[in-house]
This record gives C-alpha cells, structure tokens and sequence, in this order.
C-alpha cells in the first residue's frame, strides 16, 4: 500500500469525545517489572471496557504483546501495522488479529497518522522513544492534531520531563503537547478533553505546497 505523507498529516484532529482508535507505543522485549506487565495488562482490558480499538506495531513480546493479547481476549478490534522486513525476521512474534505489512519504518508511522484518533506511550526502550519524540516533534509542527499520552507508571516518565525542562530549546508550551497520568483511566479522560494548541508561527506552514507536483512524481515511479 502506498500511503501519501501530505494527505495523511493534513487530517484535522478528532474533537473531544470522540476518539476510538488508539496507537499505542511501549517496550517488545521481556520485562521483569511486574509493574509495567500488569499496567499493560490493564491497558488492553480497558481499551475493551471502553470499546476502543487497538492499533500497534504487531509484535506479541514484551509489554506491547501483554496489552495486544488483553486486547484480543477480550475481542477488542487490533490491527498491527508491520514493516515487512521485522515480519519476514521472526523478530517481533505472532501478530494477533489483522495485521497490515508495509515497507518501511517511514510508511508505518504514516499509516498511523492515518488511521488513528490519538497515541499512548506506556515504558519502553530506543524504539519508544524515537515514536514517541517523532509523533510528538509532528505535533509541534503542526502536522497533525492529534493528543499524545504517556501513561506515567511508576514514574517512568518523571526524568524525561526533567530532561525537557533542562532543554533549553524546547519550551514550556511545546511540553504541553505531552498528556500524562499514572493511570489508564485518568490519561484517557485527560486525552478527551484535550485542546490542541498550536504555535502561532508554525501555523503558518502550509504542507500542502508541491502536493500536486508529488502526486505526479508518485504516479510516475509506480509506472
């Protein structure tokens, strides 16, 4: 599948209330804090309890697995988004419910702009981060409108906000894109009741420029 970037992130944001699918990013690999398992656990047992819909990287190891699996029990809807080559590797284990390959890291991120209505961070390592500070760098661009939680167990979270607070060059305000709670249920009403509220400079980017002219290019590298 062929997904065009511009269109993707161009979507307007879901207004409060509203929301049903949710991208969730946390750690693949094994861990021992029986804390993180049973908050992930309990993740995907309230996405059911509040009839909302899982979209996640496919893999079944690690926290994203406990939340996928929770998920599935309990007959949630789960689609996992997979770049072919992780699939192709065995490296990520088996996918439940439907699963959509796509070529690339690049292309997956944009599938979930694309299909989804907010995104939730529980712990995780390198790769967590990296989405997290991608979806999040996006937003401050004015990309997309859509609320980005950090679901705080056990303070996992508390020194990267120290982090950002040292960080001379991003703001207070660009902080606040960031919604975060020590519980499923606080961050999911928080998310709710979410407003975006975008920098005034950047909103003055128009990311639609070229957009024809990419179109065009598109239609000839597939021919």
């Amino acid at each position: 599948m062929h997904i065009d970037l511009v269109r993707v992130i161009d979507m307007e944001g879901t207004s409060p209330y509203q929301f049903r699918n949710i991208y969730v990013f946390c750690g693949s690999q094994p861990s021992k804090n029986g804390d993180f398992v049973n908050a992930a656990n309990n993740f995907g047992k309230v996405l059911i309890e509040r009839k909302l819909h899982l979209i996640y990287g496919g893999d079944s190891l690690g926290l994203m697995g406990c939340v996928s699996i929770a998920a599935f029990v309990g007959k949630s809807q789960i689609e996992g988004i997979i770049p072919q080559a992780l699939a192709l590797g065995n490296l990520i284990g088996k996918t439940v419910e439907e699963v959509q390959h796509v070529f690339s890291m690049h292309e997956r991120i944009a599938n979930m702009l694309f299909h989804v209505d907010a995104f939730i961070a529980l712990p995780g390592g390198l790769g967590t981060l990296e989405e997290i500070f991608q979806i999040t760098s996006w937003a401050h661009l004015n990309l997309h409108k859509k609320p980005i939680g950090l679901l705080n167990v056990n303070n996992f979270f508390d020194e990267l906000f120290l982090f950002l607070d040292k960080a001379v060059f991003i703001s207070q305000a660009t902080q606040k894109i960031f919604v975060c709670a020590s519980t499923v249920n606080e961050l999911l009403d928080k998310l709710k009741t979410f407003v975006y509220e975008p920098d005034d400079v950047l909103t003055q980017i128009d990311w639609t420029v070229g957009e024809s002219k990419k179109c065009k290019l598109d239609l000839t590298l597939r021919l």
